[in-house]
């Protein structure tokens, strides 16, 4: 069995749609804090194959800022709740660089021994809060080629162009090639 282990039904959702056969396991594992999200990514998945049988996928999602030379990647979290988006989207204006990109790499564990990685990314630039969102940085991030933010899309039209679809879909042809 596969598991997906998240605490965020709509990450779940998304990974479901293309991934097909996967549970969702919402266990607490302990997160350490990296610049390296594969870092974090290993150490979830081997305190998850502790837990339980089976294999596992965990994801993490990050936000890299140019005018930050990449911060603040997998500490997106910690910049959310200290400075929020607001405070990024400021930063971004007042260095005179709005580039950013949004990156998911998909952990998958089928032992101790074969993890594996996959990683999709959407470039965009940071913006003003626009549109309504309680998905953590959306509504400051505008996807190359696009006029709305992630938090003005509908979750179908994101969910066509995410970082965390192509991961997925890279998994996928990852775990067909092997199965037997």
């Amino acid at each position: 069995m596969l598991y997906f282990i998240t605490g965020n039904k709509n990450k779940f959702e998304e990974v479901r749609a293309i991934v097909g056969e996967v549970e969702r396991l919402d266990i607490d594992l302990p997160e350490i804090q990296d610049i390296d999200p594969k870092n974090i990514i290993r150490a979830k998945l081997l305190e998850a194959l502790k837990h339980r049988e089976g294999e596992f996928i965990v994801e993490d999602t990050s936000l890299y800022l140019d005018c930050l030379n990449g911060l603040p990647g997998p500490l997106i979290k910690w910049f959310i709740k200290t400075i929020g988006n607001i405070g990024l989207a400021d930063i971004a204006e007042k260095a005179g660089n709005n580039k950013a990109e949004a990156k998911t790499i998909i952990g998958y564990a089928k032992s101790r021994d074969e993890i594996y990685f996959f990683e999709g990314s959407v470039l965009g630039k940071i913006v003003a809060p626009r549109g309504d969102s309680d998905f953590g940085w959306d509504p400051i991030f505008q996807p190359d080629g696009y006029d709305k933010t992630f938090a003005q899309m509908s979750k179908e039209e994101k969910n066509k162009i995410s970082m965390r679809k192509i991961a997925a879909e890279k998994f996928l042809v990852h775990r067909n090639r092997i199965k037997p």
